[in-house]
């Protein structure tokens, strides 16, 4: 199957308020549409995860960002251009995204995707979409699809095809929380 058949199937999905299997930029991830309340739900209830630990959520690009953050403190553009690997940031002030996604301090994570895949499922659904490791709670982190428990790969409302030879150099991201006095704290490296 083509790049381009796999992003139209994961599309078609995530707008029907399906789950998909996909390579992102740092491990292979359960993701939906980050505005669909249900399907956020579904993956909480797969992963086996309480609510109150959220997800992390991709975007493509600064201006939808800022479409899902109030306001976007000036440290935060000199974090994004200085960061060569994936690096997710904790930004206070969430809108337009599930409450589920939410943090009870009312903060998103959220990390600006550059590998070109993510960034195309992103681009054509129009919207975030949920990034969170294909694992149960609490287990390892598969760094290759065939890692991958077979729980995961039947709960899901569809797999992509690509890169399921492939296996992941990175690990998951980097975690940043940016702090309201303008300073920001390493959570995980």
């Amino acid at each position: 199957m083509t790049m381009l058949k796999d992003l139209e199937n994961a599309v078609s999905v995530m707008k029907k308020g399906g789950i998909i299997l996909y390579p992102t930029d740092t491990v292979w991830g359960i993701g939906c549409d980050a505005t669909n309340y249900d399907a956020i739900d579904r993956i909480y209830k797969l992963k086996k995860r309480k609510e109150s630990k959220s997800m992390i959520i991709l975007v493509n690009d600064t201006r939808m960002l800022q479409e899902y953050v109030s306001n976007v403190p000036d440290i935060a553009w000199d974090l994004i251009n200085t960061f060569e690997k994936p690096t997710t940031i904790i930004y206070p002030h969430a809108k337009n995204i599930a409450k589920n996604l939410i943090g009870s301090d009312g903060s998103v994570a959220i990390r600006i995707v550059k590998d070109e895949f993510c960034k195309q499922l992103v681009t054509i659904l129009e919207k975030p979409i949920v990034s969170t490791s294909a694992n149960i709670s609490g287990e390892q982190t598969p760094l290759s699809f065939n890692k991958i428990h077979d729980q995961i790969k039947q709960s899901v409302d569809y797999i992509v095809s690509i890169n399921h030879d492939k296996i992941n150099q990175f690990k998951p991201s980097t975690i940043l929380r940016l702090m309201e006095n303008g300073e920001f704290q390493i959570i995980r490296q």
